[in-house]
């Protein structure tokens, strides 16, 4: 079945089914499921949509518009509106202190980063506070955009103090690969998860919509010796991710 057979309104559209931008979202959103629309194909022009549907064009930007917010189809600037090709949702632990990398080579993916920032810069107020600098004193920081076979996953910005990360431009892949060659590898962390609607230059990075849920972790780690080793701040994908904590009751 086309999706122009798909969309003639005989087939489905109610009137007392909801407003008509809903029904036709839920056409549409079915459509992607039973694979008449399957990843990475196009979805039809506004003005198809409408001539199909006998919807506005103002009925119809609404429920695509939704579709992208909900970022199960993206627009392509010149190209049109595309299905996206659905990400498989990693459950990451929230027992185990380890990294991005460590997370997907164990889950057979490569990793690969743009960098955003790399190098020494004079140390901010909260960095000195929870890194335990002196007053001007300068830190190593890394900020990039981490992907898992090409697909945009999460956006990282560490900071560390110099005698831990002396060169920032060593890191290539793994953080904790080089801290661990140099006996700095953290062992324990205290991590913070909040929620967030994520504004547009980090939508743009991470390839979702503008006011997309993300997730906002902050990590501060230790060395065996109690040092704190790492200010980290990240922001995930909210699509791609469930952290699972395994819980006891206490006697």
């Amino acid at each position: 079945m086309t999706i122009s057979e798909f969309l003639q309104p005989e087939t489905w559209f109610l009137a007392s089914n909801g407003p008509r931008y809903v029904q036709l979202r839920h056409r549409l959103e079915q459509a992607i499921s039973e694979g008449v629309l399957p990843p990475n194909s196009a979805l039809p022009p506004e003005r198809e949509v409408a001539g199909i549907t006998g919807l506005s064009r103002v009925t119809v930007r609404k429920a695509i518009q939704e579709m992208v917010e909900k970022g199960i189809i993206e627009q392509r600037q010149g190209s049109g509106t595309f299905v996206r090709e659905p990400l498989e949702r990693v459950e990451q632990s929230l027992t185990k202190l380890t990294s991005f990398t460590e997370d997907m080579h164990n889950r057979g993916a490569e990793t690969t980063s743009t960098w955003l920032e790399r190098g020494v810069f004079l140390a901010s107020d909260e960095e000195i506070e929870i890194l335990g600098l002196e007053p001007g004193a300068s830190v190593a920081r890394i900020h990039r955009l981490r992907l898992a076979d090409g697909h945009p996953m999460a956006l990282e910005h560490a900071a560390l103090p110099l005698d831990i990360l002396p060169n920032p431009i060593a890191i290539t892949t793994s953080l904790y690969d080089v801290l661990d060659q140099e006996g700095n590898r953290p062992v324990r962390a205290l991590q913070t998860i909040s929620a967030l609607n994520l504004a547009a230059p980090e939508a743009h990075l991470l390839g979702v919509a503008e006011g997309t849920a993300g997730l906002r972790i902050r990590r501060i780690s230790y060395l065996s010796d109690g040092r704190t080793a790492e200010l980290t701040r990240s922001i995930y994908r909210g699509d791609a991710y469930d952290f699972v904590a395994e819980l006891r009751l206490t006697p």
